[in-house]
């Protein structure tokens, strides 16, 4: 029996299907409640037969970034403004299909089928109701093995449950043989190591950042500890073999192996930081959940890259000045693909990209050596002052269009929203594609919660600080007492014992500050709320407390920092 708790519309699917044991869909009506309902902890066993889970399910089964987030987002606490759905009771025996059968059903249609180890589910109810359907319609027909080995996080306990509603038959034994026959292996397995220092965020694909204690030691950060932020599996790429396509116009493509880049162009350096859209999002989570990595405040690294400037190499294609009179994007497609094919890809300003003040890379180094593997080799694009998301890694095409990139990444994340804006009203078209990151500024040590003793009189305070758009960081103040007084910190642009790099021209200060300030205990403190803050010389601030620029994706995390550390009074004063 189907019940509908406060839910008085039908849908369009029709009546129960008996031999397919269907659920009827909940009304499109009813979509917005049901997805409000969704549960934050994609983790808790406690909500996986909810209606919201159910549907969540749709997102699972495609694994994308916030298209995911778009159905599994916070559970609302209003029971009576969910739906409750029961399914029909099992029957003891379910129909035989043989694969054929199973591919008859590929749209809405004529139902959307998957199958997961021998047996047969009907998604069609998930597919109908969620925004990223056309993803998940990927899927259909066929196996499921293949979308959870490349999104692993999806192959939990707690999903296969919610799938076994869901089930309609079994696949015949004769197309399970060839199935089992077709082992899936796993598309991270040729991942390359990783220093073990990292604090892994997600391993597949791997995110991580360093322990912030480190990050500040060294002003290019080495790039084993550089932070990591892959989307999909790391491509195996042959050097020797590796083309770089370049179109836009018909009758205008240019093809470059990796030799012609390192002899056809000049060679630019350019030092340049980069930061994941999500630095700093963990801070947003203890204000109210959000959907992302939980990432510290590590998600930057800065480094020096080397490579042809793309203008150098647009101009050999022959895009010239006069490409501006038809084209305002320049789009990136990266080497990583999921199962399906489709690829990592963004865009940039084509102003941008064309600039000779731009300094946009398309670097084969990292700090003097071939790019690692995780970092994009053997060519990825170095966008500076833009943020990472734009900085396309194993990069295999690019685009000079009128258009911005259609990519997923692009269009449906990495954009910033109201802290009124929840997973119910939010249009991801109405909100532009982040390019430029705000200023920016963090405490690296002591860590929060760190104890200092009395006895030693002073507290060193370290931290980083750094703009989009090639603003320079002028000043970082510092207070000790939670912003009631503040002291300038001292800046340093380069390794410590060696002399500061020249200050950049104005509006190409690509790369971070490091900064320190070493000041005194305050005499009767049991407690240091130690605070910091940023300013660019566009004069530039940051926002003093994080509740203001809550968004639901969690990015553009650039409030006041603060870090409280306990003061342990000598034994012999006590």
């Amino acid at each position: 029996m189907l019940l509908l708790r406060r839910c008085q519309s039908l849908t369009r699917f029709g009546p129960l299907n008996s031999q397919r044991h269907q659920v009827i869909p909940a009304a499109t009506s009813c979509a917005a409640r049901l997805w409000s309902s969704s549960s934050d902890d994609q983790r808790s066993h406690q909500h996986a037969h909810s209606p919201s889970w159910r549907h969540g399910l749709a997102g699972l089964l495609a694994g994308t970034g916030a298209v995911l987030a778009y159905v599994l987002h916070h559970h609302k606490a209003e029971q009576a403004d969910t739906i409750t759905v029961r399914t029909i009771e099992k029957t003891s025996s379910l129909p035989i299909f043989s694969q054929e059968e199973v591919k008859k059903h590929r749209s809405l249609e004529d139902g959307v089928w998957v199958t997961y180890k021998g047996s047969v589910y009907d998604i069609t109810e998930f597919v109908s109701m969620h925004p990223g359907g056309d993803k998940i319609l990927l899927a259909a027909g066929g196996a499921l093995e293949p979308f959870w080995a490349l999104y692993a996080v999806h192959n939990q306990e707690h999903v296969l449950e919610i799938l076994s509603e869901y089930k309609v038959g079994e696949l015949n034994a004769e197309d399970q043989k060839k199935q089992q026959a077709i082992k899936s292996t796993d598309p991270y397995s040729s991942d390359p190591e990783r220093h073990p220092i990292l604090r892994i965020n997600n391993l597949k694909p791997f995110n991580a950042e360093p322990p912030p204690e480190i990050l500040s030691d060294n002003y290019i950060t080495p790039s084993a500890i550089f932070f990591k932020r892959n989307h999909l599996p790391v491509p195996q790429v042959d050097p020797a073999s590796y083309q770089l396509h370049v179109e836009g116009l018909p009758g205008r493509a240019l093809t470059l192996s990796l030799e012609d880049l390192k002899t056809r162009f000049p060679k630019h350096t350019v030092t340049a930081t980069l930061q994941c859209a999500g630095n700093r999002r963990s801070e947003m989570n203890k204000v109210k959940q959000v959907k992302g990595l939980n990432w510290g405040i590590a998600a930057i690294s800065n480094a020096r890259w080397s490579g042809a400037k793309l203008r150098d190499v647009l101009l050999a294609a022959g895009y010239g000045p006069e490409v501006a009179q038809w084209a305002r994007h320049v789009q990136f497609e990266g080497l990583d693909k999921d199962v399906t094919g489709t690829t990592y890809g963004a865009s940039i300003p084509l102003n941008k990209a064309v600039s000779e003040e731009g300094d946009v890379l398309l670097a084969y180094e990292m700090n003097g050596e071939d790019i690692p593997a995780d970092h994009g080799f053997p060519v990825r694009v170095v966008v500076p002052g833009i943020v990472g998301a734009r900085n396309v890694k194993w990069l295999g095409k690019i685009i000079i269009s009128a258009e911005e990139s259609s990519s997923h990444w692009q269009q449906n994340d990495y954009k910033g929203f109201s802290p009124g804006t929840d997973w119910d009203t939010v249009d991801f078209k109405s909100a532009p594609a982040i390019q430029e990151l705000p200023i920016q500024s963090a405490i690296t040590t002591p860590a929060d919660g760190a104890v200092v003793d009395r006895s030693e009189e002073e507290v060193t305070v370290k931290g980083y600080a750094w703009s989009g758009g090639g603003r320079e960081v002028v000043r970082v103040d510092v207070s000790l007492d939670g912003g009631k007084t503040w002291q300038v910190a001292q800046l340093r642009s380069s390794e410590k014992g060696q002399a500061p790099e020249p200050s950049p021209p104005p509006g190409r200060a690509w790369a971070w500050k490091l900064w320190e300030v070493t000041a005194p205990l305050p005499a009767k403190a049991q407690e240091l709320e130690i605070v910091c803050k940023a300013v660019d010389n566009s004069y530039n601030m940051q926002p003093d407390t994080v509740a203001p620029i809550w968004n639901l994706r969690g990015v553009l995390s650039n409030a006041w920092h603060r870090v409280k550390v306990k003061i342990r009074e000598d034994e012999s004063e006590e």
